[in-house]
């Protein structure tokens, strides 16, 4: 009878930690890191420690970058092609990419730099880009070096890399 009881109670038991994030709460934070925010921006708003943050992105397998840059960020299977007629689209790139294109970019997108305006940021800039959507995505092809460098580097990729895949989704599928 004692060790019948004793079974029960283990079974009954939780054991570990509750968990500091529920789910919808890590649906949101996947979805603010899509969308850019950094890491220990999260933690704070969320009041977790930043590994919390990295373990629920790792899980969600949210930080891997994709394969391929014109798929979408969700896994339909479908992907997305630059339509025949190539609109301009105005983007903000990030300035340690816009920075490492003045040195390795081709003259095209070099141009295209040029003509951006510069947009202060705190203690950063964006160069907002009014050009045709090849343009943008070959600026993304030449700064694909920065995604394996450092964490600012790749965060500004990624950013980037989010804004022209959005253009490139909402151009193909108007609501």
């Amino acid at each position: 009878m004692i060790s019948e009881n004793t079974r029960e109670g283990v079974a009954a038991k939780t054991l570990g930690r509750p968990a500091a994030i529920d789910h919808d709460k890590a649906t949101t934070i996947v979805e603010e890191y899509r969308q850019g925010a950094a890491i220990k921006a999260l933690a704070r708003k969320h009041q977790v420690a930043h590994k919390t943050i990295r373990r629920v992105l790792d899980a969600a397998g949210a930080r891997n970058m994709p394969d391929q840059l014109d798929a979408p960020p969700t896994n339909t299977g479908e992907q997305y092609r630059v339509p025949a007629s190539d609109p301009d689209a105005t983007l903000d790139l990030p300035g340690l990419p816009a920075d490492h294109l003045r040195t390795t970019g081709d003259e095209t997108v070099r141009q295209a730099l040029a003509s951006g305006r510069t947009i202060r940021r705190g203690r950063g800039y964006s160069v907002r880009i009014t050009a045709p959507l090849t343009r943008h995505r070959a600026a993304l092809e030449q700064s694909a070096a920065l995604a394996e460098a450092s964490p600012t580097e790749r965060k500004a990729y990624r950013v980037y890399a989010a804004r022209v895949t959005a253009v490139l989704v909402i151009r193909l599928h108007p609501s």
